[in-house]
């Protein structure tokens, strides 16, 4: 296979020069004008990041994006799906909020933001997966589903469960409904906690399968009715319903591919990876700690393996911070590691969804990297 093209562009930054400059200049250089955005339904797909967290990406680097977009003549909205665990990201009003909160809204960014899956994480679209070996139809937000054109922009870090958070990840899992989210990270059903339980039914009412009835005033759910959907978990006011999380890492980084897959599969679409504040842990957690690594860049391209492959290369060239948790983990282990990542978390195996994404057709682990 031909190798993908990755562009490149470092964080210096002059008084003629500064990073939002260079961002523009580099995907130009990478070839985004090439899409026809001209009248087309546009979604920058990102995350808003955990209130509580700081690592996430500044509002200022999506403006620069949509304003790309905006002059091509494309119709831009920045998008994420609500969040399968309890946070400030369950649901669009609180995920709004958080949005707000982080800097991010109309004024700041030039363009609406429209959370992907609805009010309770159940406005979904059922995408038939052909390729897919774990997936044959995946549960996607509907309004990414309806846009025409997908674009991410990732902050590339790393992951206690799939090793870094890149392309694949924010597109793979970030654009599943709360069911498609409860697919990749769980080999079964979700539960109830009958401690937090009051009995409302409200979860009653909403399953189309009769499979949760009341019983001493506490839901239970028939596994055997269950068809795993999770409108349960969207409608308990009470966070007393939730998922298994017990799929193994391997195999989730798997059904990230295939998910990914569903979402890019037949529209246009561009990738855009900042490795900066490289913290150890996903933006989903309500703190960050230290970086792992110093900021390395921006990277562009139209193939998201390649893009992954990339930055994850170069993360791994970098030197380990000082007093960061992965200096703690090496110094911990009999000999150093080259690989940042599996590191960090020993138990992720970051390769798997690369190599599956490729397997699958999305893109290749060849580049060449072309510096701006």
């Amino acid at each position: 296979m031909e190798k993908s093209k990755v562009y490149f562009t470092n964080m210096r930054a002059t008084s003629k020069m500064n990073l939002l400059q260079k961002l523009e200049r580099l995907v130009k250089s990478a070839g985004i004008e090439q899409i026809d955005f001209k009248g087309k339904f546009s979604a920058i797909k990102i995350h808003f990041g955990e209130p509580g967290n700081l690592a996430y990406l500044r509002p200022n680097y999506s403006k620069v994006i949509a304003d790309v977009i905006k002059s091509l003549g494309g119709r831009v909205f920045l998008t994420d799906c609500n969040t399968l665990y309890v946070g400030r990201r369950k649901d669009a009003l609180e995920h709004l909020d958080a949005a707000y909160e982080n800097g991010y809204n109309p004024f700041t960014t030039g363009c609406q933001i429209i959370i992907g899956d609805g009010l309770k994480g159940t406005d979904e679209s059922y995408v038939p997966v052909p390729v897919g070996e774990y997936v044959k139809e995946a549960k996607i937000g509907r309004a990414v589903m309806d846009a025409d054109i997908i674009i991410s922009l990732n902050h590339f870090k790393g992951h206690e469960l799939t090793g870094f958070g890149g392309a694949l990840k924010n597109l793979g899992m970030g654009c599943g409904s709360r069911a498609g989210k409860m697919e990749m990270h769980s080999e079964g059903k979700p539960s109830v906690r009958t401690k937090s339980c009051v009995g409302c039914g409200a979860c009653v009412k909403i399953c189309a399968h009769s499979a949760i009835s009341l019983i001493d005033k506490k839901a239970q759910i028939d596994h055997a009715k269950c068809v795993g959907c999770g409108r349960c978990i969207g409608v308990c006011h009470f966070n007393a319903v939730g998922a298994a999380w017990d799929e193994s890492n391997d195999v989730l980084n798997k059904k990230i591919a295939e998910y990914t897959w569903a979402i890019l599969n037949g529209r246009p679409h561009f990738h855009i990876s900042l490795v900066i504040d490289v913290s150890p842990n996903c933006d989903c957690h309500a703190e960050n700690d230290v970086a792992i690594i110093p900021d390395i860049g921006m990277f562009a391209s139209f193939d998201p393996v390649a893009l992954d492959m990339a930055c994850a290369d170069k993360a791994n060239e970098a030197p380990v911070i000082t007093n960061s948790y992965l200096a703690e983990q090496l110094k911990n282990k009999s000999s150093n590691d080259n690989d940042h990542f599996q590191a960090a978390h020993p138990e992720t195996n970051w390769m798997s969804c690369v190599d599956h994404a490729e397997k699958i057709g999305i893109g290749t682990k060849q580049y060449e990297l072309i510096e701006v």
